[in-house]
């Protein structure tokens, strides 16, 4: 069970063309998930941001691995000056004018187990609150 990927989803009230630019778009992702300085879904593709709990602020390495223009988007996830690797996956369904988004975080169990912010709770609460309000309400507000 431990090595189980971490999956949420949502079914979102917005088409795959819009959730689509809400998570590869740096101006709209800034507004419901993380401010990028740069982003291109483009498989190659680095880019680094900052996030953490309320004690410690971490520097986030990424680098987008897959891409499939309105359906698939993953990126490598890691954390400078730690060990471990892992994978977040985004992957767009359409339901009629909605979308059901899936996020998949694989790769969890890689990072140091004696840090609280590497807890797989930690990442849950995180993505739970990602998925499951905040790209929501950004996404009903542009509607």
């Amino acid at each position: 069970m431990k090595n189980e990927p971490f999956v949420i989803e949502r079914t979102l009230n917005a088409t795959p063309e819009r959730v689509w630019k809400a998570i590869t778009d740096k101006d709209q992702m800034k507004q419901w998930y993380f401010d990028l300085a740069e982003f291109k879904p483009e498989v190659g593709f680095e880019f680094t941001f900052n996030g953490g709990s309320e004690e410690k602020t971490y520097v986030h390495l990424c680098k987008v691995t897959k891409v499939e223009a309105g359906k698939l988007l993953q990126y490598s996830w890691r954390y400078d000056e730690y060990p471990g690797n892992s994978f977040v996956t985004f992957e767009l369904f359409p339901e009629g004018d909605k979308t059901m988004l899936k996020l998949t975080h694989e790769g969890l169990e890689t990072f140091p187990t004696d840090n609280k912010d590497f807890a797989r709770s930690s990442f849950e609460a995180g993505w739970t609150y990602i998925i499951g309000k905040s790209i929501v309400e950004y996404l009903d507000k542009q509607a």
